[in-house]
């Protein structure tokens, strides 16, 4: 059965009329029914490559945070979370860089790289302060902490 020209279909897009090239349009629909995929949320890798490979942006970060967590684990605070905080870095700058990055895109690019970049530098900047035997010394962040204390 031929479909009506501006009939739209159970999902409500409009149907095409017969022989008429569909309309690809690069702008998002006004009224969204489905959550959209964030941009750069493809494959990292070919869809033939195996699983890691297609999704190694994401284990990339989570293998050095994990190792961040180890060395936390066996007595190495400072160390251990500046390797996490190294690792949130690296997922802003693979974000940025790269066109498609797996599952590390959970956002648009810009949020995406806002949120790692500034959760990242908040992390290594809070290692490095960290007592005893700070590595870095801001006075003006030890007269807030020693006002709000």
């Amino acid at each position: 059965m031929p479909a009506e020209p501006g009939k739209r279909t159970p999902h409500g897009t409009p149907q095409e009329a017969p022989g008429e090239t569909p309309r690809k349009s690069r702008r998002f629909p006004q009224f969204t029914r489905d959550t959209a995929r964030p941009e750069g949320g493809g494959r990292a890798a070919p869809g033939g490559a195996p699983a890691p490979a297609r999704q190694w942006p994401l284990l990339a970060v989570m293998g050095l945070t994990g190792l961040g967590l180890l060395i936390v684990a066996v007595d190495g605070f400072r160390v251990g979370t500046l390797l996490i905080g190294v690792a949130m870095l690296g997922g802003a700058v693979l974000r940025w860089m790269l066109p498609s990055v797996g599952m590390l895109a959970v956002r648009s690019r810009f949020t995406d790289m806002v949120i790692y970049g500034g959760l990242g530098l908040a992390i290594v900047l809070l290692a490095l302060m960290a007592q005893p035997h700070a590595w870095l010394k801001i006075p003006f962040l030890d007269d807030v902490l020693h006002f709000t204390v």
